[in-house]
Order: C-alpha cells, then structure tokens, then sequence
C-alpha cells in the first residue's frame, strides 16, 4: 500500500469525473418505440387541468382558483409514470401514501392554511437521500434493501415541512457510479441500477443519460413530477440537466445538509434541485437548504445587465474535456451562442482560464477512495435492519449476487477503495485533497478576481469538476435543442454561496432564450451485452481504470 500511495501523483490524467459519476449500462433489451411520442402528446390533464410544463407557481395558482388539487395533480403524475416509466425508468418506486398526503394537504388548503409555495408540490427525490416512511432508501442497490433509515434526511425534513409531497424515488447510477469502471466502454450506458434498471434519456433513447441522477433528470424533463432532487459528487446534477433540457443547480458545498444522503465524499456531495424552469430550481433551493431563503425576488429581468461573464477558453475546445459522446461537440456552438445573446442583454463576455483540471482531478480521485471507504461504512453503520456495515460487506454481496448486481459492470472502484485506508489521517490522503480542493478553488478565484467577472461559462458536460472539488455552485441550463433531437447544456459557474447571482442572471437568460422543449423520446434504446463477470473469468481483486493504469 504504501508503493500504491507514493505513487499517488501518477494517477492517470485520462480519468474523468464519468468514471464515479456517468457511467453504468443501458438496458440490453431493444424497444421498439412506436406510440411513445403519441403518448407524450396526450393532454395530461388532472380535474381539467393540463399540468405538463407547468411551473410551480402556475400549479399553485390553479390549485388556490380551484381548478386543481393536489390529489389530482398527484394522481395525474402516477397516470403519467405508468405511462412512460416502463420506457424511462427514471423511477424505482411510488410513494404508496402520496395520495393521502396529498388528500390532507388539500385538507389544509381548504381550511386556509397552504404553508407555502411548495404546497401540494409532487417531488421525485433520488434514491440516495434518505427518506424514513414506507419507501426504501438504497442507492439503487438490492445490498441494502429493506433497511431503515433513522430519519428522514434534514433536506426531506424541509420538504415535508413546506407541504411538498415525496412523490418517489428516482433511478440513479447504483451508488451513485461510485462502483466501477467497466461501463466507461459504454459511454452511452448511463443510470442503471440493480433496483431500478437502466435510466434512458427522454430526448432520444440512444443518447447518454449521464450522471447517477439519472432518474431525477428524466423525471423531471417527462413531466412524472412538478420537480426533482438529485446529487452529485461531480457531475451527477449538472449532467444529467444538461442531456435532458432541464435545470439543474449543484450548490456551494454546506448550503444543503448532507445529512441522510449516502455518501461518495461529505468534501464533495452537494444535494440540488433539478426542474423544468429557473423559478421551480429557486423555489426548491430555497426550501432545501438551511437556514431557508427566499430565492423568488430575484427573478426579474435585467439581472446580466452590466455583468461580466467569463468564457472558460479550455473547455471551449470540446476534444480537451469533453464527454467523449460524439456529436457533443456541437454543443460548443450553442454555448456561444448563448453567450452571444448574453451580450445583448447587456452583459460583457470576457475570455478566461480556471486552469488545467488535469492538475488536480487524479488527486481528487484518490481523495474520494479514501473518503467513500470510510464514509459510506459509517453511514451504513447508522441503518437499521441491514447486516451491511462495511465497504467490504457491499463488496461481498455483490459476489454473492453476481447475476443480480454484477449484469453490465463489475466493482472495481469498490475494491479500489477497499485498499484505501487511512481516512482522515493519512498523510497521502492529507495530500491529495488539500491539494485536489485548493487547487480547484484558486483557478475558479483566481479567473473571477483577475478579470473582475460575476461568473464564468463552460460548454455541455464539460467543467463539472472545477466547481465540484472547489465546492462552488455550478448551475447547467438548457440552451437549445441539437438538429438530432438532442438536448445541449450550457454550465454556469462562481465563487461560494454565489447562488443568488447565479439564479438571477440565469433566470434572465432563460427568459430571453426558451430553451426548453418537451422531450420526444426519438430513437431506440441500444442494446449493451451483459458483461460477463458471472462466468467465471472475471478479474475480481485486480481493480482497473481506463487508459492506462492508475499506479
């Protein structure tokens, strides 16, 4: 172990924040998708009221004339899931109660108390955060099925108290793509879970749906909820928003507790709304996070007058950091464009550089190895009606179980980590993050200070890592819709605690752009072979990454 650590700096420069964060494996099945854009075309309607594409504002409008209930609404999304959700999986499981909560809700509504903009509000939540009712909570992983959390995490705790209703889980990546590196030679092959099956995008089926909160990005983007909460580490918010035309806004690390969320890296994971309009990400945000803010003044046009918006030059040149995917590069145009259209709202484009994330996103992989070791047995230590209680535990399961869990990739990642041991102390781990986070944190400081700007500007899936290990706010948005059907992203980023600003100038941009577009579910899902490691032949205990070694 200790050659293993000496070698830290080695880590191949290759790696990208797809290897944890956007990479599982599409469903081996074919689908033959006739009848699927007339269902999407179907008025959905709940007591006469069409909710598809309506903001949160919008429902609780029709819900305070009367012309909706929260029962209704609630019960409108259930139709649509049952509709869609054989095709999209993006989710695992239905709230059994959410039509009684909902029932009461409009109980209290009807006594004249609404609690607030969140009243009534169905909410698809991924199914890492911990939610204490009659749902499970497993990161998409049969290892821990049937446990029980010891509460419902803090963030679901503000929801519940706003009036939302936990409409279900959403699919994801199983442990949050935190568990190997096989699916990498799928890079379209994204968001499967043992649980829930393979996430597909609901733009086209054959594209990627990126990051482990697939299921969240789905959801949202098809209308089965009014909005979502997703995760990431590094990537997993702000990618799966950009494939699937939505917002999505990972916040300054802290901002949102990370209590009850099964954890990667408490020094990286960050809980974040995922919606259809900046206003639902504002309104969610807000709730979410603690002490709770109120968001919604800033929405006003006129926010990028005068501000000065930095073009991140590097990732600009989609083959330096790119998704691999090819046509994404076409997305580099709408970007500029958008910055273009910024501009004519009165905002300056200045070029700029945060730096050369190849630097530092080795060390931020060792990082998470020696921090998700640690971490997730601590939080597995804390469930209830489980035997899991270690790394070494899921490990084992996952052996047990191969035909179940190990279908399209394997655990390398987990036995990596398994040999990364030493969290906090370790002067190797010491190393690695201090210099992971403050080098991160000076490119992004560093490019706004020099050039004076209020955020800076990157391509689709591209600059997810800078702001993840600095743990700055990175907020994806929808910028337009590809000639193939395919959405592209366009990520807007700052310093911490910079959301307010970033809410503001995106809210702006958005008005003036209208981006967004329903998703048609074009093209056919792709079929991926089971990978093989039932048959005998696999390497476990050999962890490998791509392109090279890691050591």
């Amino acid at each position: 172990m200790n050659e293993q650590h000496s070698d830290r700096t080695d880590l191949d420069h290759n790696i990208t924040r797809r290897k944890f964060l956007g990479t599982s494996a599409l469903s081996s099945a074919a689908l033959v998708t006739g009848g699927l854009t007339s269902l999407l075309r179907q008025s959905a309607s709940a007591t006469g009221f069409n909710f598809v594409e309506a903001t949160i504002p919008q429902l609780q409008a029709a819900m305070a004339s009367g012309a909706l209930t929260s029962a209704g609404l609630t019960h409108g999304y259930i139709n649509r899931m049952q509709s869609l959700n054989p095709t999209l999986h993006a989710v695992i499981e239905v709230n059994p109660n959410a039509i009684a909560i909902a029932t009461a809700l409009d109980n209290e509504r009807r006594n004249g108390h609404v609690r607030g903009p969140l009243h009534g509000i169905p909410i698809l939540v991924k199914d890492n955060i911990a939610t204490n009712d009659n749902m499970q909570t497993t990161a998409g992983s049969l290892a821990i099925y049937g446990n029980q959390v010891p509460a419902d995490a803090p963030l679901i705790q503000n929801l519940r108290a706003a009036g939302a209703i936990i409409l279900g889980k959403a699919n994801l990546g199983e442990w949050a793509n935190f568990r190997d590196d096989e699916a990498e030679t799928y890079p379209l092959a994204v968001g499967w879970s043992a649980r829930g099956g393979s996430t597909n995008n609901a733009y086209d089926l054959s594209y990627t749906s990126w990051g482990s909160s697939s299921g969240s990005g789905a959801g949202a983007a098809a209308n089965l909820c009014a909005a979502a909460v997703g995760t990431e580490t590094d990537g997993s918010i702000t990618g799966p928003s950009a494939v699937e035309n939505i917002f999505g806004l990972k916040p300054t690390l802290g901002l949102i507790s990370q209590d009850g969320i099964v954890p990667i890296s408490h020094q990286q994971d960050a809980a974040g709304p995922m919606a259809r309009s900046v206003t639902d990400v504002a309104i969610l945000l807000g709730i979410m996070q603690s002490p709770q803010t109120d968001y919604t003044p800033l929405l006003q046009r006129g926010a990028l007058q005068g501000k000065r918006i930095g073009r991140d030059v590097r990732y600009f040149d989609y083959s330096y950091y790119g998704s691999g995917i090819p046509g994404d590069e076409e997305t580099v145009a709408f970007a500029n464009h958008a910055l273009d259209v910024m501009a004519s709202l009165g905002a300056t484009i200045v070029d700029t550089d945060t730096g050369d994330v190849f630097a530092y996103n080795g060390d931020e992989f060792t990082a998470l190895l020696y921090e998700f070791r640690a971490q997730i047995a601590d939080y597995l230590q804390s469930l209830n009606k489980t035997n899991m209680r270690t790394l070494a535990d899921l490990i084992a399961f996952n052996n047990a179980h191969c035909p179940q869990e190990l279908v399209y990739y394997d655990q390398d990642v987990f036995l990596l980590a398994e040999q990364f041991v030493g969290y906090p102390n370790d002067l190797n781990y010491i190393a690695a993050r201090s210099h992971a986070t403050s080098t991160a944190r000076a490119g992004i400081d560093n490019a706004m200070t020099s050039r004076n700007l209020h955020a800076i500007v990157a391509p689709h899936l591209t600059n997810s890592t800078g702001p993840a290990v600095a743990g700055y706010p990175n907020f994806s948005m929808p910028v337009g819709i590809r000639s193939s059907g395919r959405p592209a992203g366009m990520l807007m980023y700052s310093t911490a605690f910079h959301e307010a600003q970033l809410i503001a100038m995106a809210y702006d941009l958005e008005q003036a752009l209208n981006a967004r577009q329903q998703p048609q579910l074009l093209g056919s899902i792709i079929p991926i072979p089971n990978g093989g490691f039932c048959t005998g032949h696999q390497n476990h205990g050999q962890p490998h990454l791509p392109h090279g070694k890691i050591f």
